[in-house]
């Protein structure tokens, strides 16, 4: 892909002015990293780390039966959240396999806007959009419009809070007080510099956090508004420490742990499945009263040492048999040793069970862990 074709951020120029490492994902130029993995991703865990993440898609869904036509397109119950809720749900394929999850929120006027990965994001539009025909109801794609900027560690309430409490700040509409309380997977809309805010806390890091999203022509000024927070500043993070983050907090990724070939109990995502809802759903025959009991489930695997077992090596048996491949890993930079997820057997997947990954040739211990393999205090 030439650079003439990439897709770039509205932050792009903010980026290239801190010295990013740029990466190519899913067609867009994006930071992979500004300092250093290893300090951003302590800076996450320990204090703050600001995030463009402008590559996801945003796709808002609105009309009389907009509720009803997310039931019928995605695997949870969508019609009934609540104004200000946000949900993570599953869309699924006619075999009930994974096309991609997001994160649904119900907006103020009552439309809903669906977060999707910026990998599937056509896929997901097209989906919707032909899902959708039945119903009283409009698709409609945001994703070129919207920048979407996160904040996310232990210091981000504060920093959020005393970023659109300041005078610079444009005078936004949203108060220390609501950012304060707003709870877990919850949004508020309000407005910054004049121009629409969605704020929602949320995020993929396993940290508290919040995730804003505002035009893209507001980008750069609140990108700046959030770092200029005297004190407690955040620090710029790529997509490089994002992934080592959201590894330790056992989160999926698609294409490493969630495909079309993946059913959602095998991910250890029955829960989002909502068999309970009245009427049909794109994947609803096909899981509904399955025996999955021989499917492969995903797994954590922790190890020893200083060596990853990276996505594709060879999990092996006791008796160096392979019995799965790895789908991420890396060297912990919290725990400070390697962490993976991969898919097994039933029969290898109890905690505690000692295994092995073929790194490079040589075979290192594995053990079976519990996910996820880091949990903020």
């Amino acid at each position: 892909m030439t650079d003439e074709s990439l897709r770039h951020s509205p932050l792009q120029s903010v980026h290239e002015a801190l010295g990013a490492t740029f990466i190519t994902f899913a067609g867009w130029q994006m930071p992979a990293r500004y300092t250093s993995d290893l300090a951003e991703h302590r800076a996450v865990r320990t204090g703050a780390g600001i995030f463009d993440l402008s590559h996801m898609g945003e796709i808002r869904i609105r009309g009389a039966q907009a509720g009803d036509a997310l039931d019928y397109s995605l695997a949870g119950k969508l019609s009934g959240l609540a104004i200000g809720r946000a949900k993570y749900t599953l869309l699924l394929n006619e075999e009930g396999g994974i096309l991609d999850d997001l994160v649904v929120y119900r907006l103020p006027d009552g439309d809903y806007l669906a977060v999707v990965n910026a990998a599937n994001a056509q896929l997901d539009l097209a989906a919707l959009v032909d899902r959708t025909r039945r119903f009283d109801a409009e698709v409609i794609d945001e994703t070129a419009g919207t920048a979407l900027i996160a904040v996310q560690g232990p210091g981000s309430e504060a920093i959020v809070a005393a970023a659109l409490a300041h005078p610079d700040s444009g005078s936004s509409s949203v108060g220390p007080e609501e950012i304060g309380s707003l709870g877990y997977y919850r949004c508020r809309a309000g407005t910054f510099e004049g121009d629409p805010l969605l704020i929602a806390r949320t995020g993929y890091t396993g940290e508290d956090g919040f995730e804003l999203y505002v035009p893209s022509s507001s980008a750069q000024r609140l990108w700046q508004t959030l770092s200029d927070v005297a004190g407690v500043a955040p620090l710029p993070c790529g997509l490089a420490c994002r992934d080592t983050l959201r590894l330790e907090a056992g989160m999926p990724l698609y294409g490493h742990e969630l495909t079309t070939a993946t059913r959602p109990a095998q991910a250890g995502l029955g829960r989002v499945v909502s068999f309970a809802k009245p009427g049909d759903f794109v994947g609803r025959a096909a899981l509904e009263g399955r025996d999955g009991s021989g499917d492969p489930v995903l797994v954590g695997l922790a190890g020893q040492g200083r060596r990853a077992a990276r996505a594709g090596y060879a999990v092996l048996s006791a008796a160096g048999d392979a019995i799965g491949e790895v789908t991420s890993g890396a060297l912990s930079p919290t725990l400070g040793h390697p962490v993976a997820m991969a898919y097994l057997a039933p029969e290898f997947s109890d905690p505690g069970t000692r295994l092995a990954v073929d790194v490079r040739g040589t075979s290192l211990p594995f053990t079976v862990v519990p996910l996820p393999f880091y949990t903020r205090s």
